[in-house]
């Protein structure tokens, strides 16, 4: 029967896509030598408001992988970001690097919905995950085949994120409860996560001076917003900050 046929072409696709080693590779790619870049598209934000008015995403992602970035970070929160899935999706299908879906992962659907819109990579934010949704998450990404980026702001929070098994770690250096920025909160907690276990910076990080300070500290990747969505020129402002 055809239906038949159908189900078995779809498990032999699911076991391949499943076996695909995505994980590895993000997790290797972040853990070249140089310091990478994450460069993100997002119009808003609820700490700086409309940070752009004119907003081709596609265009902004292509950009991005012109410019020889390591991922894609894609805002998919609609009330604060003003994101939208169908950006995932469509830039997902138009771009080679891996895609990051921006969000706050509160449920297993939204993983699943990564999935489908081709995302390759999630983020988890210890904040607001109890223990037990860090590790049952990650464990569905990993199921998935999805790299999860696990977020944290404290030493207490990167020790939950080690404690339940983080392959890639996140250091946002905007507190979530005042907005407040310091990229110090990078650089310090850098030190603490083993050297096989890539870390990337996040937020607050707009010229060259910090990228030498992360690329000193051996932060692995900078995922970078409002530095490149401002910019006029993306593709040279990576390249100036490659060249530190």
């Amino acid at each position: 029967m055809i239906l038949d046929d159908l189900v078995a072409a779809t498990q032999k696709r699911i076991k391949q896509e499943k076996g695909s080693g995505n994980i590895e590779r993000v997790i290797n790619k972040f853990l070249e030598p140089e310091l990478g870049f994450i460069g993100e598209v997002k119009k808003t934000s609820p700490s700086k408001g409309m940070i752009v008015e004119e907003f081709p995403y596609l265009q902004i992602a292509q950009d991005y992988q012109q410019a020889g970035v390591d991922a894609i970070s894609v805002l998919t929160e609609p009330d604060y970001f003003q994101g939208k899935l169908e950006y995932l999706e469509k830039i997902s299908d138009k771009v080679d690097v891996s895609v990051l879906r921006k969000d706050f992962v509160v449920d297993p659907y939204m993983i699943y919905q990564a999935k489908f819109a081709g995302a390759g990579i999630i983020l988890l934010i210890v904040a607001i995950l109890t223990p037990e949704q860090l590790e049952s998450y990650q464990q569905l990404a990993d199921e998935l085949d999805l790299a999860a980026i696990v977020e944290v702001h404290t030493t207490a929070e990167l020790k939950i994120a080690l404690a339940a098994g983080a392959k890639i770690i996140g250091a946002n250096n905007r507190d979530l409860k005042d907005f407040t920025v310091d990229l110090n909160n990078s650089l310090n907690l850098r030190s603490l996560v083993p050297k096989n276990i890539p870390f990337i910076a996040e937020s607050g990080i707009k010229n060259t001076n910090d990228i030498r300070l992360l690329k000193d500290a051996n932060v692995n990747e900078a995922l970078i917003g409002e530095t490149f969505m401002r910019s006029t020129d993306k593709a040279e402002l990576i390249k100036k900050f490659k060249e530190v």
